[in-house]
């Protein structure tokens, strides 16, 4: 009977997972090269440039692009709510994936894993809880099973209390990089806070002389 079940979901489960490239290829996803530019991602997703996040400046510049697959589709089968591009110095290096919970409500871990499985090899599960950090979860989200090389990684994930699925994957090289960058970044702002916030106080307060040295004049009480 159970087995039953999951075959009953391979439909679906087959247009989930059909936009990731054959062959075991973790590099691409939907046509999204890990190590193409920013230019040709933005190009290739038919969105705008001005549609893009930066989230650090320094010491390297990490920016997001956040795309929603629905807003270019004249139906409404598609199972991704949306995908998160991120970039280290203008190369694509992580891919978030979520899943819209319609699309993937009734298929268990073991049916996502089964057929993943099936186009990328046995599934690595994790021999301790392990999570990766996530945007929508304090928490991070729990890795359920993986399949990687020696460049690329790709996590099924779920969310804490189980009601969500995903995908995350990225680049090996890249991800280490944009990492330490992003560390580094904070740890300058950290080093950086006292004097912005002196510098900050003290342009608050020539404005407000100024504004007095205008309206004192003409006050009247």
């Amino acid at each position: 009977m159970k087995r039953a079940r999951s075959m009953n979901n391979l439909p679906l489960l087959v247009v989930l997972f059909s936009p990731l490239v054959s062959a075991a290829d973790l590099s691409t996803y939907r046509g999204f090269q890990f190590g193409m530019t920013l230019s040709a991602a933005v190009k290739h997703s038919g969105m705008d440039v001005s549609e893009v996040t930066v989230i650090h400046e320094r010491p390297a510049r990490i920016q997001e692009l956040s795309w929603r697959p629905a807003r270019f589709s004249l139906t409404d089968t598609d199972p991704v709510e949306q995908v998160a591009f991120s970039f280290y110095d203008g190369q694509l290096f992580r891919i978030v994936v979520d899943y819209d919970n319609q699309k993937t409500e009734g298929l268990s871990v073991h049916d996502m894993i089964e057929v993943i499985s099936a186009r990328y090899g046995t599934a690595m599960r994790p021999a301790v809880e392990t999570s990766l950090p996530s945007a929508s979860f304090s928490e991070g989200v729990r890795v359920v099973a993986r399949w990687e090389d020696a460049d690329y990684s790709l996590n099924l994930v779920q969310s804490p209390y189980g009601l969500k699925f995903g995908l995350i994957a990225f680049s090996k090289r890249l991800n280490g990089l944009a990492q330490a960058a992003s560390a580094a970044g904070i740890r300058l702002d950290e080093q950086e806070a006292p004097q912005r916030l002196k510098a900050e106080e003290q342009s608050a307060q020539s404005k407000l002389d100024k504004t007095r040295l205008v309206n004192r004049p003409h006050f009247r009480p």
